[in-house]
């Protein structure tokens, strides 16, 4: 096996879980039954010892060409050989019972022959499976789990490995099923690969095909909403940031994270772009997984939590994997979950907000919950936090931070408004204009003309590119366009925008090393150009940001245009839903009305209310 980069991978899934399937043919990541279970497929972050199962021809493959179906999440593979061409068609057909993986290997010229190596390895790549075969059917079994290949082509061991050799002619098909289960249970019967991957194929296309956006870069936004709706947990509505662990921000470097969970910061974004694009049953959803997850003391607020809500995402370290490309500690599990950040409690009102002017039906206890985080903000906004980028340094008083609590207040009164619900509101538009005093006093540098990273720096962070995109002030106002400017002088790395420049301000985020563009930061930006009317630069950018994308259209969190690769967890919710929001503003702003009509923001990926800022 040789070691692929992160944007040499595809995604497919099952809507519970989704693994990673490399251009040479190699599954090395899966966790099952979940996004966030025990991943029997590791080799991503380790090597073949910890994992993998791979479909390929035997000899020398000379070219290799990927693509997914049109409107799906099935992959079919292309590689030629000097004997011929294969085809590897890959998918997970949306669960039933438990998840299973289907590859159809379909001969497409010539005679081309074929190797099959499978190595199970359960907890995380640690556990060796006992294997054997029963009733025909080969089978590894250790602990709670359990998987079940078939395969009409006959496998044998060999070194610690399940492995196949049989040739493919064209016009013939060979079907392999990998089922897992658990292992105190009778394995389910293996269902037939090219029934399930036609199955798969009609199920993608007939949900891809009530997209109602019909504007530019329409197959970007379409291929980005199929990788969101692989990102959902079906059965609670969460949406996973992505959907592996420690892919890192810098190579070889520490910043090495876990995205199988669900982040509150994502959550009025991901709402609005489900709306806008027809997918009202997953916004409505996403909202309902929201209510549960945050439901409880406001103090106690989390900025994320599992796939169900659950709260307490222990944090360790996998010491038996070497990392990718020797990126390490290898993470499971995320302590940032215990942080406090005050922007989550801006994000919960802002994506309730828009949900009631969408005309989601508002739960009826909703209104209550909010009015409660509201009371524990009127105090805890005055506090220091951990910011939006989970530092592990000491707590500041973020300028984004503030901000959002504006936000929080901001929405609050606008529902009440808007809505006839009950509440302090002229208490409450008192705590939004103290906010905004304080953050135009003390998280603005005048010297600089720009907003801060944190009141008393003169560091810059790309979370203030928000200011407009809320609403807190316009986007013609000179306070926004000189943070901007700053920005695009001191923030920009050929040509992306860092979220800020870690070897400043003392370390602030307690990392050692430097790591790649942020991706949403730098369509915040082109958000920021179209608001500003700044057309032609918000196109380029939006433009340099797509191209990005593998061949198949996936984007990680970050790119390293240093080493000129994707870098960070892969693929990322944000950095597709911020992809459809700015194809979104494009098109608004190319309406009638011009610029204008891209109503004064409520937040990058969404148009706002005319009259959004205070």
């Amino acid at each position: 096996m040789t070691e692929l980069r992160i944007e040499d991978h595809a995604i497919i899934g099952d809507t519970h879980t989704a693994a990673l399937v490399g251009c040479d043919g190699t599954v090395d990541w899966l966790c099952v039954p979940r996004f966030d279970s025990e991943a029997c497929f590791a080799s991503l972050l380790g090597g073949p010892d910890n994992g993998y199962w791979k479909l390929a021809p035997a000899g020398e493959v000379t070219a290799c060409r990927r693509r997914y179906r049109d409107g799906t999440l099935v992959l079919e593979t292309e590689m030629d050989t000097a004997e011929g061409t294969v085809r590897i068609v890959d998918c997970m057909p949306v669960r039933e019972h438990y998840p299973e993986v289907a590859r159809l290997v379909q001969g497409v010229r010539g005679r081309v022959q074929m190797r099959m190596e499978l190595v199970v390895r359960f907890g995380y790549g640690s556990v060796v499976p006992w294997v054997r075969h029963l009733d025909g059917l080969l089978t590894a079994i250790a602990g709670p789990d359990a998987v079940r290949l078939w395969s009409p082509v006959e496998a044998h061991g060999e070194g610690w490995r399940t492995v196949a050799e049989f040739a493919v002619p064209e016009g013939a098909e060979i079907p392999f099923m990998l089922s897992w289960y658990p292992s105190h249970e009778s394995p389910p019967r293996p269902s037939s690969s090219r029934f399930v991957v036609e199955e798969t194929t009609r199920f993608w296309q007939e949900w891809s095909s009530a997209c109602t956006y019909d504007g530019p870069y329409r197959d970007l936004v379409v291929r980005s909403l199929l990788t969101l709706k692989a990102l959902a947990y079906d059965p609670t509505g969460g949406i996973v940031a992505a959907p592996t662990t420690s892919l890192p921000e810098a190579l070889g470097g520490e910043r090495n994270w876990d995205y199988r969970y669900c982040w509150l910061r994502d959550a009025t974004f991901t709402l609005y772009s489900l709306m806008e694009a027809g997918y009202r049953a997953e916004a409505i959803s996403w909202r309902d997984w929201l209510l549960r997850a945050v439901a409880g003391h406001p103090q106690d607020l989390q900025i994320m939590y599992g796939p169900a809500g659950e709260r307490r995402l222990t944090e360790m370290e996998l010491d038996w994997l070497a990392g990718y490309e020797g990126s390490r500690p290898v993470r499971v599990g995320n302590a940032a979950s215990g942080q406090f950040q005050l922007d989550v409690y801006g994000e919960v009102m802002d994506a309730l907000h828009l949900a009631r002017e969408v005309g989601i039906d508002p739960e009826a206890e909703a209104w209550k919950l909010q009015t409660a985080l509201l009371e524990f903000l009127e105090s805890g906004w005055k506090e220091p936090d951990d910011g939006i980028w989970e530092v592990r340094g000491p707590r500041r008083h973020f300028t984004h931070s503030k901000v959002m609590a504006w936000v929080a207040f901001d929405r609050a009164v606008k529902s009440a408004t808007a809505f006839g619900l009950e509440g302090p509101v002229e208490r409450w538009a008192a705590a939004r204009d103290a906010i905004r005093a304080d953050v135009l006093e003390h998280g603005y540098d005048a010297e600089r003309n720009a907003f801060t990273q944190y009141y008393g720096s003169r560091e810059l962070d790309a979370s203030v590119l928000m200011i407009p995109l809320v609403g807190f002030l316009p986007a013609s106002d000179p306070r926004v366009q000189g943070t901007v400017a700053a920005i695009e002088r001191d923030l920009l790395d050929h040509g992306f925008v860092l979220r800020y420049r870690p070897d400043d301000g003392g370390s602030v985020d307690g990392l050692k090393g430097r790591e790649g563009a942020f991706l949403p930061c730098s369509f915040w930006l082109a958000d920021n150009y179209t608001l500003a009317g700044r057309r032609d630069d918000a196109v380029a950018l939006f433009e340099r940001l797509a191209g990005l994308a593998n061949e198949l259209g996936l984007l990680a969190e970050e790119y390293d245009p240093i080493a000129g690769r994707q870098v960070g967890n892969f693929p990322q919710a944000f950095s597709h839903v911020s992809l459809v929001n700015s194809a979104l503003n494009l098109a608004a702003a190319a309406g009638p009305a011009g610029p204008a009509h891209h109503r004064q923001s409520h937040r990058t990926t969404r148009r706002v209310r005319p009259g959004g800022a205070s």
